[in-house]
């Protein structure tokens, strides 16, 4: 058997493994000391750019008698070697089995995550379905986006966080620490006390039937402590609550390796596709005074040389321009430069430019999301085509020479002519290039059109939808080819199987398990991952589990079909989803939240004064 040592030799990312990086947490092991894993389903180097994994980090670890660590997804070398050398999965800061923790967590950023979660679990020794765990501790739980409808999970998971970490997490943590202080030995009545902590789910406390046609017949609590709805949690004053001064800076490159500052939560816009837009609600914003406050110690602690100032869509942050004047006054002198992910198309304006661009002047991204106004309707996306051309011709004159869209396919009703506006559209973006003078605009113009298969996701007005086949999609992916001739455009298209197995876990159901089982008989891991992606293994993991894909994406439901995740509420009514589908039948976009208010539901359902 190998060292540690010797097998950190082997691989070709040991800094992945190793821990001990500036701003990580050791602790003393006391008996009360109650042990925690943040474990994220990837690789360290997209697990350390995750902000929400950060915040959590620190607010775990201000907490007495608790430790968090973190655990992330090794790469295939060093999983290899692992099992070779009977090395279970581990905390990177006390390099301790996961199987000696007490609570282990995982954050669900995408449904493609979900074999590696299976993958980590048994890599460390713990069994996969939660019945088969019948010790006290580790207690395993998630929480993320995709918790928002847990059911394909449900038999692996002891319970899931429905809401924001910052508001729920410390009070579940008391709730366990307590248990073990009274000398708890039950699993269950632990988790009965956990059930009744608002925004928790535990899914064994609930009985789901389906009829003949598959569709979902009944999902009722069997336990008093379960309740029939589940509320999310949300923090109502963003600027109250914990952000970190220090956070772990990685030996090895982030794929964001940066200050990230989140300057508000939820989205004003209503985008009919978006999931993020309507879990998130309502708006809450984060003041110039704390965003500067923040960024002062993270770069004095870390000697990061870039903010990012980060959000759904960070130029509508009403705060924007006195946050970036704020900083500006030191991060010039200091050389740190200043990035605004997630710009609008139809608020970018030249004094927004001036404050992007002082230090390091990088490419603009734009998502339009759809190449006709008629789909940009449908879809609910506010943005026109002279939007497009006005902030095309400011960046251009501004000496910016990348251009980055980001375009949509498969969406709802969609036509060829659809498609084909979007090659049309980065002609135009080409052509504006070409009539700006010379003498201020750059060389080397790049354009570059990204294009992802539209998957409805749960909580959204396109969640009753099915979903393009691959082959539908591949032809509209070939339609496009064809269609950019322009030498200055190039074009990047995501594979599409990928899209259709995102689809029948985003709305799948608890009989998906037993499919995520053998699939990871069958070695599936890393499935957003081109490298390792194997559709065929997938074929054959439903077929030999006798389930239908087509009935979780292709499928279209009716809005009186019982959903597998009408038991999550999440503030926004289903009635207001259900007028926003037929809206978007009929072409006709929604106003933002700060022009009119829409009535989603979610002011009445958290106590108003806060949204917009």
């Amino acid at each position: 058997m190998l060292t540690f040592r010797q097998i950190l030799k082997k691989v070709q990312k040991p800094a992945y493994y190793t821990g001990g990086e500036l701003g990580s947490v050791v602790k003393e092991k006391t008996p009360d000391l109650l042990r925690y894993a943040f474990c994220f389903p990837d690789t360290y180097d997209i697990g350390m750019s995750y902000l929400g994994g950060k915040i959590l980090y620190g607010l775990i670890n201000e907490m007495d008698d608790v430790w968090c660590e973190r655990a992330f997804a090794p790469k295939d070398d060093m999983e290899q070697l692992m099992r070779e050398n009977n090395l279970p999965l581990y905390g990177l800061e006390s390099h301790d089995p996961l199987s000696a923790f007490h609570l282990i967590g995982f954050t669900l950023q995408t449904e493609l995550s979900f074999t590696n979660i299976l993958n980590m679990l048994d890599l460390a020794g713990i069994p996969l379905l939660a019945k088969e765990r019948t010790d006290l501790f580790p207690l395993i739980h998630a929480g993320g986006p995709c918790a928002y409808n847990p059911e394909p999970l449900a038999d692996f998971i002891d319970f899931f966080v429905i809401g924001e970490g910052e508001e729920v997490q410390p009070e579940f943590i008391r709730a366990v620490q307590e248990f073990r202080r009274e000398g708890g030995t039950d699993k269950v009545e632990l988790l009965r006390r956990l059930a009744r902590i608002e925004g928790i789910y535990v899914p064994r406390f609930y009985d789901v039937t389906y009829k003949e046609d598959g569709t979902l017949a009944s999902f009722t609590p069997n336990d008093d402590a379960a309740k029939p709805v589940i509320t999310k949690r949300i923090v109502r004053d963003i600027d109250s609550i914990y952000y970190p001064k220090e956070v772990v800076v990685p030996f090895a490159e982030a794929v964001h390796d940066r200050v990230m500052m989140e300057v508000f939560r939820g989205c004003i816009r209503g985008c009919r596709f978006c999931q993020a837009g309507t879990i998130y609600r309502p708006v809450r914003e984060k003041s110039p005074k704390v965003i500067d406050q923040c960024c002062r110690a993270l770069v004095d602690s870390t000697g990061y040389d870039e903010i990012s100032l980060t959000s759904l869509s960070t130029s509508d942050y009403t705060g924007l321009m006195e946050a970036a004047d704020t900083l500006l006054t030191w991060c010039d002198p200091k050389k740190v430069s200043l990035s605004l992910p997630s710009l609008r198309v139809d608020n970018f304006s030249v004094e927004l430019m001036d404050r992007v661009q002082h230090v390091r002047k990088g490419g603009l991204t734009f998502a339009p999301e759809a190449g006709t106004q008629r789909m940009r309707d449908i879809i609910n996306k506010q943005v026109t085509r002279e939007e497009l051309q006005r902030t095309c011709r400011i960046a251009f004159e501004g000496g910016w020479l990348n251009i980055k869209l980001y375009f949509m396919i498969g969406l709802p009703t969609e036509t060829e002519d659809d498609i084909l506006g979007i090659s049309k559209l980065a002609d135009e973006v080409v052509s504006i290039y070409k009539h700006t003078p010379k003498e201020i605009r750059n060389k080397n113009l790049r354009v570059t059109v990204s294009v992802s298969s539209f998957v409805p996701k749960p909580f959204t007005p396109f969640q009753w939808f099915g979903q393009n086949t691959q082959g539908q999609l591949f032809e509209k992916q070939m339609l496009l080819k064809d269609a950019i001739k322009n030498r200055y455009v190039s074009y990047n298209w995501h594979d599409s199987s990928l899209s259709i197995l995102e689809g029948v876990f985003a709305r799948g159901d608890r009989r998906l398990s037993k499919v995520l089982v053998e699939a990871h008989r069958l070695g599936a891991k890393f499935d957003s991952w081109h490298e390792f992606f194997n559709m065929e293994t997938w074929q054959t993991a439903f077929a030999n589990t006798g389930i239908d894909p087509s009935f979780y994406n292709e499928r279209e439901r009716r809005y009186e079909e019982i959903l597998p995740w009408d038991h999550i509420d999440i503030g926004v009514s289903k009635a207001f989803l259900m007028n926003e589908n037929e809206k978007a039948k009929r072409g006709e976009p929604t106003a933002n939240c700060r022009e009119k208010c829409a009535g989603c539901g979610v002011i009445p359902s958290f106590g108003g004064g806060f949204c917009g």
